[in-house]
């Protein structure tokens, strides 16, 4: 039950951070202001800072030095992939909803709730797909050393992000071992 609940609440964040993109995408055309200086303070939802036109690149590009073209040129891969990452977050949605609204039914149907969950699951693995494909066309916009940096950081990020979640882990059981 636990598993199942972590990989439910994992999926909920990956479509949040991919509506966070898409809405960043959408919305940055429209901002007129100049760029806010990157927060450096507390993380955002999911852990990971907040976006900016260039989603989670944004905070990244600070840090890698991005020249005014190459943060044009992320710019415009995050925007080529709007519409089917908008589609994709619209359709995890759906598939979470059907879901909920299967395992909320009052009856256990476990061929429902299954099928349910497989659409998720394919829904995620799409978005998961997509994710990469954005991800290889930025690194092709960096300079060796910038991927290198980049590679670096999603180490660390990877590193907090596991002792927050050993950090949690371990709040929950002290919790639990008083009940």
């Amino acid at each position: 039950m636990t598993h199942t609940m972590r990989n439910l609440g994992l999926g909920a964040g990956a479509v949040l951070i991919a509506l966070g993109t898409v809405a960043a995408v959408h919305a940055s055309p429209q901002n007129t202001n100049p760029p806010p200086r990157p927060f450096m303070g507390r993380m955002g939802r999911m852990g990971g800072p907040g976006g900016g036109p260039l989603g989670r690149w944004g905070m990244l590009a600070s840090r890698l030095g991005l020249s005014d073209t190459q943060r044009s040129q992320i710019k415009g891969i995050l925007q080529a992939h709007g519409d089917e990452l908008r589609g994709l977050g619209d359709k995890a949605m759906a598939a979470r909803e059907a879901l909920n609204d299967a395992i909320d039914s009052g009856t256990v149907d476990e061929a429902a709730i299954r099928a349910r969950s497989a659409e998720v699951a394919a829904v995620e693995a799409d978005m998961a797909v997509t994710r990469a494909q954005i991800e290889a066309q930025v690194f092709q916009v960096l300079t060796p050393d910038q991927q290198a940096q980049a590679r670096t950081l999603q180490a660390q990020r990877k590193e907090r992000m596991e002792r927050m979640r050993q950090r949690m882990q371990q709040r929950h059981e002290k919790k639990s071992g008083g009940l």
